[in-house]
């Protein structure tokens, strides 16, 4: 992979009439790299990948690809693949037909033509399914359909607007493993838009999580998931005890709380993922106002000065019931570090 930029965004400000949905946006994507656009609804993910097809036009800002200027490109003269979230697959037609659908109208030779569909439907499993309709396939099998009708293109990147939703949960892990494999051989840019954190976890090169139409942190999926730099980021990914600092005290709508020891200079907020709370040491103490078996672990809701806690402890200690009191620790050791709480 290069280090040198292969698709870039530059100061890219995107609307819908005078509505803003994207302002400002930079981004830079590797070649060869699979990177996950994540972000609640409405966040600008989807606007962005729009803009990258060519379905929709800049306000201001660059999009590169290559080394080329392609912000005023028609979408068709792009390079860019796109796998909708529907699939859009052509009822009447097999298998076959439908993934050879783009290269007819490029009028690919009839040869070329046949090498590359039979290509594409070996790379994603279905070389045996060629002449089925897609009412006949699982819904991971006309995934995968899309998915090679696109990448037999050849494009330079492919966008996939939330691949994954329309499947249950077994099918989703399988095509995880069935994308990861196909962008790895294939070594396609691949860029795919989710609001499930965890989708983006487990896929990702990198990730970049969006709110309100900016970047809020780009990373590895480990830097996503261990070190969050804002709160928004944080309560993303699950670190559900999420705090203000001021003048390194908790900010709490109690007032402010010391903690056991004190915070370090300069960051504006601390998270505790609940399984990090340690229950039955001090120097808090909170009431028990629900609890949840999850099979391994046991989840306690606290009413606490500081407010609500979330807690998390192994299931096979003793469960405590509702009303009791117990003391808590937050172990400043094992919080999320946060640069940004606004």
């Amino acid at each position: 992979m290069s280090d040198a930029s292969f698709l870039t965004l530059e100061r890219l400000t995107l609307a819908y009439g005078d509505t803003t949905a994207v302002k400002n946006l930079d981004l830079d994507i590797k070649r060869g790299e699979l990177v996950a656009l994540l972000g609640p609804s409405g966040c600008g993910k989807t606007t962005t990948m729009r803009s990258i097809a060519g379905l929709l036009k800049p306000k201001s800002g660059k999009i590169r690809l290559d080394g080329v200027d392609i912000t005023h490109v028609g979408a068709n003269k792009r390079a860019v693949g796109l796998v909708f979230q529907s699939y859009a697959l052509f009822p009447h037609l097999s298998v076959f037909e439908n993934v050879a659908f783009g290269l007819r109208l490029k009028k690919i030779p009839k040869t070329e033509l046949e090498k590359r569909v039979w290509d594409g439907l070996k790379s994603v499993g279905l070389s045996k399914f060629a002449d089925r309709k897609p009412a006949e396939l699982s819904g991971g099998q006309q995934q995968r359909v899309a998915l090679a009708r696109s990448m037999v293109m050849e494009p330079k990147v492919l966008l996939l607007d939330e691949p994954l939703s329309n499947l249950d949960a077994r099918l989703r892990l399988e095509m995880r493993t069935e994308l990861q494999r196909v962008q790895k051989e294939s070594g396609i840019t691949m860029i795919f838009v989710t609001h499930d954190q965890v989708e983006a976890l487990a896929l990702a090169d990198r990730i970049v999580v969006m709110l309100d139409g900016r970047i809020e942190q780009i990373g590895t999926p480990e830097q996503i998931f261990n070190a969050p730099v804002s709160a928004f980021v944080a309560d993303f990914v699950g670190f559900e005890n999420v705090f203000a600092l001021e003048d390194g005290k908790l900010k709490t709508s109690r007032g402010l709380i010391t903690l056991s020891k004190p915070a370090p200079v300069g960051i504006a907020g601390v998270a505790w993922r609940p399984n990090a709370i340690r229950l039955g040491e001090g120097p808090y103490r909170g009431t028990v106002r629900g609890t949840s078996f999850a099979g391994r672990t046991r989840e306690y809701l606290l009413d606490t000065p500081l407010g609500p806690i979330k807690a998390e402890v192994d299931a096979g200690v003793p469960a405590h019931e509702l009303g009791t009191s117990l003391d808590f620790n937050l172990p400043l050791e094992d919080a999320a570090q946060l640069s940004r709480f606004a």
